[in-house]
């Protein structure tokens, strides 16, 4: 069984920088190189209306990195240390919007990016950032 951990989160103040790390396990066979990984967030107020996860940007062998939120353009770099199953998303000069759930997410059924929460089977549980003065 496939599971995603990650970790990271915090209070950082606006223009700050977190790393957030996702750990993966449980690839019978397989490798985290090959299988695409995601992250995702989702803001308080949000997870409360039932809205769907927003994709910031994913990492795949045969995609490279694809980033998917436009705010997250030059501020956000998503990486992978394979050796180490992990996979991690830098991110700086952060800002209160920035505020949410960050979760990491990846499939078997393909192994390309996908740009949806709905296309991803596996989940982690999130790790929080708040960005506040």
């Amino acid at each position: 069984q496939v599971q995603l951990v990650e970790s990271g989160g915090g209070l950082v103040q606006p223009g700050g920088s977190l790393r957030l790390s996702c750990v993966a396990s449980g690839f019978t066979g397989f490798t985290l190189d090959d299988y695409p990984v995601a992250w995702f967030r989702l803001a308080p107020e949000k997870e409360r209306e039932s809205i769907e996860r927003e994709s910031i940007a994913c990492i795949s062998k045969f995609d490279g990195v694809l980033t998917y939120l436009e705010s997250a353009t030059g501020r956000f770099t998503l990486s992978r240390d394979v050796a180490e199953n992990t996979v991690y998303l830098q991110m700086n000069n952060l800002e209160p919007d920035d505020t949410a759930i960050y979760y990491c997410a990846t499939r078997s059924r393909s192994r390309y990016c996908g740009s949806a929460a709905f296309q991803y089977s596996y989940w982690g549980q999130g790790t929080p950032v708040t960005v506040s003065a």
